[in-house]
């Protein structure tokens, strides 16, 4: 089977036709090429005008490839031994053509509209030798495209070769090896070999690290291999291993699962992997991470002739063990996919990448406001680091739901089917959820704190903006933790928009807009019977009626009033300063040495998050709000010594010092800091509602104060456009 599209004379004429239009003989060609019996030898063109018009297109087919060829990048490879490759040009494919090589579709022709779409689209689905039952599954999924790391493979696992793919996370790796192998098994090399009958031992073995993502791959063979008759089955830990090696000795075409139950199975000899013909590794690098290295070694050694067996490797990363596993496991003359390549960025460019002061204490305070601010009314998913924090955080958090290594597997299941079906919108959860998961209209993501490693962040962002979306990635960070934000930032090439607390008019607008759609939804059948209660508050509130209507949007969206919230650590009543000593402030402990001076040690000593300005002429600390007049009063007793207020943040220091044997490090806020001084737009972007800011950096000093909303026990937070990182 080749790899090319052969036209038919009917799509031949149609497409000359088209070039006659194009030539100002629209009149004349536009009735033409509607008719199915206009081909090369029809009345209306001429067999020389046909010959001229065809090598006219080939012609301009072929300049324009050379364009693009040049703008395009060589695949890197990180794989002495590999080859690399790129999608097929539309001017080989056109040479194909030409030469006669390729087949046609079932009816040997294909339509004028196919026609167009393939023209426009290299990438279409219509392109590549996909049989029509899974293209009527594609389309039916809304998929007429395929995705570039899709696209780059599916010949090369159609025609035979191993392969090891690397794409951004939320690029369609999945696919990328589930369509070319159904279509080996059923219409390609693998068809004669694959065993059939009761019993039959698996013709397929896809390793996947968490049972998380071997029930969302299983999921796609049972969609995509039972429209072509193959049948799955899937094995992981903590579900009955009986019910499993029912399912394996009734046979099984494809068998998905994790390293440790598949080695289970492979002990007890309920799995036979003499008849495979294809492996696949999917997230390669979390096997590595999650301790499945002996297991995967075992597995993969079960198989001795590896000209028998094609393999395929697909990961995000590619750390040492994984090019050790490729070299071992894979043919010599093995392909190499690799859409970063030597690219800093790695993360998906269509997330947001926000980073946000936040004290521990502080979180289930903030967290409320962010999902207000930030999820659009869509999916938010919440990371911690720990499964006590994952537990105690959804107990906070209303309607939200725990997803961690403690929870029962069918709980996890029936918890990710209700986040998936839109049942609730929160779910929080440890590393345990973080990779390979698609689920749709994930908006934003938490990130409670900076994890262990950047390869975890850049998984963890990639839940949100997947398959083309936006999305949003907030990561939450303590004062003393700031420096880790330059380190994602220069190890992954995620640039930060450092921003602070959503402030009481961003949340008011967003609550107020759930709870007027609320209000706007209540039957008109309960006016009369509440229209005496509300003339009566009318008239005994002393309030306007637009007064009691604000309230009462407040209170349907759970808040009650507003509370300060600090620009630095964004904590509930605490209050940003500033201070100034009439001489430069080099180090912290210079401003602690004059706060003492007119100030109680005790009350010194509760000052949170203490920061140098960038300009290196003061230092910004957070007080509590009742001891803010204590503060300003006591400069009085100070000469040369300013405190006020701050409403908004000045740029603060971004680089490690070392003064008078004290070592401390400093955030940036935004920008970029040089020399210990900058300017920065702490303002943060994007469409996150009706009304809301531009996003992007600028270069000039914008920060607004905070203040925040309580409800219920539950406390918002106000925002300010610009955050901090501080010692």
């Amino acid at each position: 089977m080749n790899s090319s599209l052969q036209l038919s004379p009917r799509t031949d004429s149609i497409k000359k036709d088209s070039k006659k239009k194009d030539k100002n003989t629209r009149s004349h060609t536009s009735k033409s090429s509607t008719s199915p019996t206009n081909g090369p030898d029809s009345p209306g063109s001429s067999p020389d005008e046909n010959i001229k018009i065809k090598k006219t297109k080939k012609r301009r087919t072929f300049d324009d490839d050379g364009d693009e060829e040049k703008e395009r990048s060589d695949t890197s490879s990180e794989f002495g031994d590999s080859k690399a490759i790129n999608v097929p040009s539309k001017k080989q494919r056109l040479m194909e053509e030409e030469s006669g090589g390729g087949e046609s579709d079932e009816d040997g022709e294909l339509t004028a509209e196919g026609e167009i779409e393939t023209e426009s689209d290299p990438n279409a689905v219509s392109n590549f030798r996909i049989s029509a039952p899974l293209r009527e599954k594609l389309k039916s999924k809304g998929i007429e495209s395929l995705f570039p790391i899709q696209a780059m493979t599916f010949d090369i696992v159609l025609n035979g070769s191993d392969l090891v793919g690397r794409a951004r996370t939320g690029q369609g790796k999945t696919l990328a090896f589930v369509l070319p192998i159904l279509e080996s098994l059923t219409n390609g090399p693998a068809k004669e070999s694959r065993k059939t009958g009761y019993g039959r031992s698996p013709t397929v073995l896809v390793l996947l690290p968490t049972r998380e993502l071997a029930t969302q791959v299983f999921a796609e063979f049972e969609v995509y291999g039972g429209a072509l008759g193959l049948s799955s089955a899937c094995v992981y830990g903590g579900a009955s291993f009986y019910s499993q090696e029912i399912a394996l000795r009734r046979g099984a075409d494809i068998v998905v699962g994790t390293p440790g139950r598949i080695k289970d199975h492979i002990e007890r000899k309920t799995i036979d992997l003499r008849s495979l013909k294809f492996r696949v590794l999917d997230e390669a690098d979390e096997m590595l991470r999650m301790g499945f290295v002996e297991d995967v070694e075992l597995i993969l050694g079960k198989v001795e002739d590896l000209s028998k067996v094609q393999t395929l490797l697909f990961s995000a990363t590619l750390p040492s063990w994984v090019k050790q596993i490729a070299s071992r496991f894979l043919k010599p003359e093995k392909k190499t996919i690799d859409l970063v390549g030597n690219e800093k960025i790695k993360a998906s460019t269509t997330v947001r990448h926000i980073a946000l002061p936040c004290s521990h204490s502080a979180r289930a305070q903030l967290i409320p406001d962010i999902v207000r601010c930030y999820s659009s009314g869509g999916r938010t998913i919440i990371f911690t680091e720990t499964k006590n924090s994952c537990a105690e955080l959804a107990d906070l958090l209303r309607g939200a739901r725990a997803l961690h290594g403690d929870i029962q597997q069918s709980q996890r299941e029936v918890t990710l089917a209700g986040f998936r079906a839109g049942k609730f919108l929160v779910l929080v959860a440890t590393n345990v959820a973080a990779r390979g998961l698609d689920i749709n209209d994930v908006q934003l993501i938490i990130q409670c704190e900076p994890p262990r490693d950047v390869e975890a962040y850049i998984h963890r962002s990639g839940r949100t903006g997947r398959a083309g979306n936006t999305g949003v990635a907030v990561l939450l960070y303590e004062p003393k933790k700031a420096y880790t934000i330059s380190k994602i930032e220069r190890e992954s090439g995620v640039k930060f928009e450092h921003i602070s607390a959503p402030q009481p008019a961003e949340i008011a607008r967003s609550a107020g807009l759930e709870a007027a759609e609320i209000i706007s939804n209540v039957s008109d059948s309960v006016v009369p019977v509440f229209k005496s209660v509300a003339e009566q508050l009318l008239s005994s509130s002393g309030l306007p009626a637009i007064d009691l209507l604000a309230k009462a949007l407040a209170k349907t969206a759970g808040y009650t009033e507003i509370k300060n919230r600090s620009l630095l650590t964004s904590l509930e009543n605490y209050v940003t300063l500033l201070l100034q000593a009439g001489r430069p402030i080099y180090t912290p402990s210079f401003a602690f040495s004059v706060l003492r001076r007119f100030l109680p040690d005790e009350k010194v000593e509760q000052l949170k998050g203490l920061s140098l300005t960038a300009d290196g002429k003061g230092a910004v600390f957070d007080v509590p709000a009742a001891d803010v007049d204590l503060f300003i009063a006591g400069q009085e007793n100070a000469s040369m010594v300013s405190l006020e207020v701050l409403t908004e943040l000045p740029p603060l220091q971004d680089k490690e010092q070392s003064r008078g044997g004290n070592q401390w490090r400093g955030g940036r806020i935004g920008g970029s800091s040089s020399g210990g001084s900058s300017s920065f737009d702490r303002r943060g972007g994007g469409a996150r509602f009706s009304g809301g800011r531009g996003g992007g950096s600028s270069n000039s000093s914008n920060r607004r104060g905070g203040g925040g909303f309580s409800s219920g026990g539950k406390q918002g937070g106000g925002r300010g456009n610009r955050s901090v990182q501080r010692w």
